[in-house]
């Protein structure tokens, strides 16, 4: 029995945070799309929430941390899949902790979290090469990209929440 406590103290819960990109614009929810938006009095940022990937295989290598990414108080995770020939990124409807509790990683629902001094990057662990990205337009849907620092961005700020 004790062990089974021990083992229960261990899981983690979700790491929530603030996110907004190189131009402050705050990600919002609307019909189920995250779109990245400058901040207003009209808006309330959506807050991301993060667990770690507990597969061995994608804990070993050069890539981040790896990590499955939802909504904040929504049963919604980011997922990428393939539509037209590339990536794309949706919401899909998973409680993040199920996704935890997964023995094989999730793939098309794994980022790997790459962090320099102020940003982080979040690159698909199905789709090597593209990245979660932002429009320098604003409210456009956040969606994914290979091309970085065009006209796209991939480098966000992340504000941990208590």
């Amino acid at each position: 029995m004790q062990k089974n406590d021990e083992r229960q103290l261990s899981v983690p819960t979700p790491s929530p945070f603030h996110i907004r990109d190189f131009n402050q614009k705050v990600l919002d929810l609307r019909n189920n799309t995250l779109i990245a938006t400058p901040h207003s009095d009209e808006v309330t940022p959506v807050d991301l929430e993060s667990v770690p990937c507990r597969d061995k295989e994608c804990l070993a290598g050069n890539h981040g941390t790896a990590i499955y990414l939802g909504i904040r108080g929504k049963e919604l995770c980011l997922f990428c899949e393939e539509s037209g020939g590339q990536p794309i990124l949706k919401l899909k409807n998973n409680q993040i902790m199920k996704l935890y509790h997964t023995e094989n990683a999730q793939k098309p629902f794994l980022f790997y979290q790459n962090q320099t001094e102020s940003t982080s990057t979040f690159e698909s662990a199905a789709y090597p090469g593209w990245f979660i990205c932002t429009s320098n337009e604003k409210d456009r849907p956040v969606t994914m990209t290979q091309t970085r620092g065009t006209n796209y961005y991939t480098d966000f700020y992340i504000t941990p929440l208590s």
